[in-house]
Formats: C-alpha cells, sequence, structure tokens
C-alpha cells in the first residue's frame, strides 16, 4: 500500500497561510527569521503573526515546518539560537534546515525536534541522505534535479527515512538554487533570502574578439534575451506516477511570496489530484488546465521523470513572467459577508466562484445579487454593491479597501475570476 503523501503549501504571511490549509495544505512551511530563505518573511510574519499562523493551523489538525534553512555568516549564529527558541516556544512541527552547523545546533537547543534537511543541501543519492539521517534528520527535502529512480534507491536502502520534493512553483537557475549571480551583480545574497531573481532579467549579449577588442553585439530582438529564465515547475500530470512509487511523504509548492490566488488554486489542484489518484479517478488534464489560470513562465515537468537531455523547452527567452487563463477580480473575507475588489467588479457582471478545497454553497437571488450554479461551475451576479458603511457603488475597484456585501454567505476566502478572452 503506498504512503498516504501530504501535500506541503507554502505560508508567505497569515492570510496566506489560512487560504493553505483552507485550500486543502496537509502542511504548511514558512518562518519570521531572517535566516529563512526569504527576507521578505521578516516583514509578512513576526513572532506574533506567526504564533497566530501556527495556532490557526493546529486547530485545523495541520502542521506548521519552520524555515531556519539560510546559510549563517558566524555574525548571524546568535540569531539562528534565538530563532530555534522562539520557533521552540512558539509550538512548530519541524525544522527546515540546510547546514551541518544549524543541524548540530538545533540538536543541541531543541533536541526532540524533527529536522526536516533543505533542498539546498543538494542531496542527490543515499550517501549523502545517510549522512544526514545518521546527524538525526528525519526528512530529506531532496535536490530538484534528482530523479524518481535515484529516491526509490534511497528510501530503498533509508526506509525510515522521510522524502520530500518539489511538485510546482519556480525553478532557479542555479544547481538547486546555491546560486551567486544576484550577489555578484547587487549584493544580494541568494543563500541568506535576498535573491533578486537576476536570472529573470532580460540581457544583451556581446561577442568580443580577445586579439583586437572587436565587440560585436549578437542580435535577438528588441527586448535582449531572458538566456537564464526557468519556466515554472508542474509535475501535476505525474501526480500518479510520483505516488504509485510509494517512496514519496510528501508534495512540495513552491511560492512564499506569489500571490494568494496562486497559493489557493496550486494547493487545492494537487490536492485534488492526490485526492483522484487515491479514488482511481486521476485526470491529468483537468489538473493542467486549472494550473494555467495561475500567473507563470511557461511549464516544464523537471527533472524527476526525465533526464535533461531528453527534452527541451525549459527555459521561457522571451519574458520572465506570463499571463494566466483567467484574471483575479476579488477576494471573500474569512466569515465569508463580505468581498474586496482585486480589479473591476461591475453590475451585471457574471464572476465565476473558486471554492476552497471541499467547499460548497447555496443558490440564492435577492436584492443585492444572484448566485448560481451552471455547468458545474458557481457564479456570482451583483444587482447592486453595498458597502459596509452602506455606501453604494456602480463599480468597485481595486484600490478601494471597502468591504461588500455578498448576496448570501459565501466559504470564507473564495475568489471571483473571469477566463481572459483574446
Amino acid at each position: 500500500m503506498p504512503n498516504i503523501v501530504e501535500l506541503l503549501s507554502p505560508a508567505g504571511n497569515l492570510q496566506k497561510t489560512k487560504i493553505a490549509v483552507k485550500y486543502g495544505a496537509d502542511a504548511v512551511y514558512g518562518g519570521f527569521s531572517s535566516l529563512s530563505l526569504r527576507n521578505r518573511s521578516v516583514k509578512e510574519f513576526d513572532e506574533n503573526s506567526f504564533k497566530e499562523a501556527v495556532n490557526f493551523v493546529h486547530s485545523h489538525g495541520k502542521k506548521v515546518y519552520f524555515t531556519l534553512n539560510g546559510f549563517p555568516y558566524n555574525s548571524q549564529i546568535k540569531l539562528v539560537q534565538k530563532s530555534i527558541e522562539k520557533a521552540v516556544e512558539i509550538g512548530v512541527d519541524a525544522f527546515i534546515v540546510s547546514t551541518p552547523g544549524v543541524i548540530k545546533l538545533s540538536k543541541k537547543i531543541a533536541p526532540d525536534m524533527p529536522l526536516h534537511l533543505s533542498t539546498q543541501a543538494n542531496v542527490m543519492n543515499y550517501l549523502d541522505a545517510e549522512v544526514y539521517y545518521d546527524l538525526g534528520v528525519k526528512r530529506v527535502i531532496a535536490a530538484r534535479e534528482i530523479s524518481l529512480k535515484d529516491l526509490e534507491e534511497i528510501k530503498k536502502r533509508l526506509p525510515k527515512l522521510e522524502l520530500e520534493i518539489f511538485v510546482h512553483g519556480s525553478m532557479c537557475f542555479a544547481y538547486s538554487g546555491r546560486c551567486l549571480i544576484s550577489s555578484l551583480q547587487s549584493g544580494r545574497v541568494p543563500n541568506r533570502g535576498s535573491c533578486a531573481n537576476d536570472c529573470r532579467f532580460p540581457y544583451t549579449l556581446y561577442a568580443k574578439n580577445e586579439e583586437n577588442g572587436t565587440l560585436l553585439k549578437l542580435e535577438e530582438d528588441e527586448n535582449g534575451t531572458h538566456i537564464m529564465n526557468a519556466k515554472d515547475l508542474n509535475l501535476s500530470s505525474y501526480v500518479d506516477e510520483i505516488l504509485k512509487s510509494g517512496v514519496i511523504d510528501s508534495l512540495k509548492i513552491e511560492g512564499r511570496t506569489k500571490s494568494p490566488y496562486y497559493t489557493a488554486i496550486v494547493t487545492k489542484t494537487y490536492k485534488t489530484a492526490i485526492e483522484d489518484f487515491y479514488n482511481g479517478d486521476f485526470d491529468a488534464k483537468k489538473y493542467e488546465k486549472e494550473l494555467l489560470s495561475t500567473k507563470h513562465r511557461g511549464f516544464n515537468d523537471g527533472y524527476l521523470v526525465k533526464r535533461p537531455y531528453e527534452k527541451d523547452g525549459t527555459q521561457n527567452i522571451k519574458e520572465s513572467i506570463s499571463e494566466g487563463t483567467h484574471q483575479v477580480y476579488a477576494l471573500v473575507d474569512e466569515n465569508g459577508e463580505y468581498f474586496f475588489a482585486r480589479d473591476k467588479v461591475e453590475l451585471q457582471t457574471a464572476y465565476e466562484i473558486v471554492l476552497p478545497f471541499g467547499g460548497d454553497l447555496q443558490e440564492c437571488d435577492n436584492d443585492i445579487g444572484t448566485i448560481y450554479r451552471k455547468e458545474g461551475r458557481y457564479f456570482i451576479v451583483f444587482k447592486k454593491m453595498v458597502a459596509k458603511n452602506n455606501k453604494t457603488y456602480e463599480a468597485i475597484h481595486s484600490g478601494n479597501t471597502n468591504g461588500i456585501k455578498l448576496p448570501c454567505r459565501l466559504p470564507g476566502f473564495s475568489f471571483f475570476r473571469k477566463e481572459i478572452k483574446g
């Protein structure tokens, strides 16, 4: 019997943590420390809001993994120690770490805390996995360059070691994220959480003759070329193959700095794929279609099931971000009574309602609006827009921070969207 796989989603802030849980995550990962490989986390989470997030996740029977996976300088060791102590006090369920030194320090301060080894440690084989296992690591988040066959061999030799893999999200130009480009060009250190995403920039290429100094510009187009811009990882079509192997314990989604809609859709889609697999109803085309609604750089299937030399088309050399098939117009509040505009919402216009995983609702029709079901999807049309302060609007824009009343209660954190035509 294959493992019942865990779905692990990003927790970029308190709201996105709640959305991840509502949309099907079994566990989330995030942190408040500047050593979490996302310096923005310091702005999105402080110790108090992170504690609130942990309490929320635990109240739903899910887990929180604390990111402590940066590569610290000597001057940051005391910060590592304080972060470990605070995370223990808050009550996280595991640490995600990258270095042997942080493993040792974690074992000293919190000997009972489960340790998950970050993909930054680049584990590609059973010898390296065994070294970290002997150091006390419970789970290895494998290098993104590893194959499923190699993971099967690791599990065979270390059956008690949990294995986690990335299945969706941004792909780094460098080997498992061990990048120095941003450090070189802007002084921002990727492996301490401040990557400037230099690989996403357009570059102009030149060829120089070293003998006479002639410098020739290599023409691509008027915008230069995104020569280092990798397409995004998308393994939704291979969830069935991954789960059939029986060796993977957790599927991980990248994206702590991405939008709430991204968190919701990607989490729900992979949760659906997992549930469909166990129910014998796997449908790869369904998941691919839904994931195209998020903003992305184009998709590729990484290295897990195919080797790099067996394919091409893994880079987007034209642009660093692509539009999804849908535009998001609104996000419903946690209580399901009001929505907040993300784009212009107008009267007498139908918007599709995206519900949390397993969510359902009742159709209704009143003086505020109508909610109806069509071809298996729910839609909402507003007859009038009334804010909390009872002010009425003909349309509501994204810059307006007023909550707008719904015709009837919706599941909290539902979204309104429309397909982009043309």
